[in-house]
């Protein structure tokens, strides 16, 4: 048979990573791949008419020497989805790839990614809350512009105050909130099953989100247990019920942000940034590194202990009262 070109392989290869792994993960790894593609042409290897089989660990080389021009974290992640590609191309028999030597490269041509506090404005974020959950005062007549205010309001204070990832936030249905206790049970990174709870304040703002919504549910005629909780309110959706993306999600955040803060603010603040939001403010509550970990999910207590750090104006007001008194 016909060896497949370089290209038709990466196409068949980022196939199998939507499957298996998050979108957010596939997005990166496509991005890689995109890297790896002008990375061949560049070395003068045509991957659109070169057969796969032609593949050989000294590709990874010539990419791993093109990303020193990224940041050392963008290097690690498409360095791994050329990694993975090459796994694929062996497990497939698509190539001839001598794995301990295509590591062995890679180890001796990348750079180790520096460990970094996580960085967000908390202030802000603190502002946009503030600006959401006044937005019921000043809502449409026009009731999708009516609905999109108050699932914006609700899915924003959700992201803030249960720290769940946005595609675990996109991907919830009406049936999974356990109304009463306050929680729901999700399947969460690493396709693990985890208990997130919901403040008071959340559940308030999902529950008038909802109650508005309740014609255009109640005409779905789908059990609402099997109804998104975050719904799309566009031209698009009509009047069916169809669940937010997690480019909706981002959208909404980069939306809302810009409203509340202004166009420079754009960037600045992500849907990730109201998880680090969370964790933070678990930390500051309770001081409690074991409580923030399990709240959080994280796998590791090394990542909590990454946010258990003081903020500068921390450190300048307890400077000031140890020596300038």
């Amino acid at each position: 048979m016909e060896s497949p070109s370089i290209t038709q392989a990466i196409i068949k290869y980022i196939d199998t990573v939507r499957l298996a792994r998050s979108v957010n993960t596939a997005r990166a790894y496509t991005n890689g791949m995109h890297v790896f593609i002008s990375v061949l042409k560049e070395n003068h290897l045509d991957p659109e008419h070169s057969p796969v089989s032609q593949l050989t660990e000294d590709a990874a080389s010539w990419m791993a020497d093109a990303l020193k021009d990224f940041s050392p974290a963008t290097e690690q992640l498409y360095l791994a989805s050329t990694v993975r590609l090459y796994e694929y191309l062996a497990a497939e028999r698509l190539a001839e790839i001598n794995l301990p030597r295509l590591r062995l490269l890679l180890r001796q041509r990348s750079r180790r990614p520096g460990q970094r506090l996580p960085q967000f404005p908390r202030d802000d974020i603190e502002n946009v809350l503030e600006y959401v959950i006044n937005i019921k005062n000043n809502l449409s007549d026009i009731q999708n512009e009516r609905l999109r205010a108050l699932r914006d309001r609700a899915f924003l204070l959700t992201l803030a105050d249960t720290g769940l990832r946005v595609h675990e936030a996109c991907n919830l249905r009406r049936g999974d909130i356990d109304w009463n206790e306050g929680r729901a049970i999700i399947i969460g990174k690493g396709d693990k099953q985890a208990v997130v709870r919901f403040s008071t304040r959340s559940l308030g703002a999902l529950k008038v989100y909802l109650s508005t919504r309740a014609v255009l549910d109640g005409g779905s005629g789908r059990p609402l247990p099997s109804l998104p909780l975050f719904a799309r309110h566009d031209k698009g959706a009509g009047k069916k019920i169809k669940p937010i993306t997690t480019s909706t999600g981002r959208n909404i955040v980069c939306e809302r942000v810009r409203q509340a803060l202004g166009d420079q603010a754009e960037g600045r603040i992500t849907p990730h940034s109201f998880r680090h939001y969370f964790v933070t403010t678990v930390l500051r509550a309770s001081g409690n590194l074991k409580l923030a970990q399990e709240l959080a999910r994280h796998a590791s207590i090394q990542v909590t202990q990454r946010y258990a750090h003081l903020s500068n104006d921390e450190l300048d007001k307890g400077y000031h009262e140890i020596f300038e008194n």
